[in-house]
């Protein structure tokens, strides 16, 4: 697999919801393309202090996506690719 480090803000054009009615990025725009998720992916919570983030691994069926998010949802990071 190749790994493409990005860390850059994206934009979330459209939320999913899981069963618990939490949040996740279903479609995001990335250096003008529309890339869309298959499913709600692996979610992962880190806190430093008062500092809560938020680590999302999303496919969208050929690669692998590392979003990150601030502890509201309102600013998410690509953080890599693997393809």
């Amino acid at each position: 697999m190749k790994k493409v480090d990005v860390n850059e803000q994206i934009v979330v054009t459209s939320m999913g919801f899981r069963k618990n009615l939490a949040t996740y990025p279903r479609r995001i725009e990335y250096k003008g393309a529309t890339l869309s998720f298959m499913d709600a992916g692996l979610r992962c919570l880190i806190r430093q202090g008062n500092r809560i983030a938020e680590i999302l691994t999303l496919s969208d069926g050929q690669s692998d996506y590392k979003l990150r998010s601030d502890n509201q949802g309102l600013t998410w990071t690509l953080i890599s690719i693997m393809s």
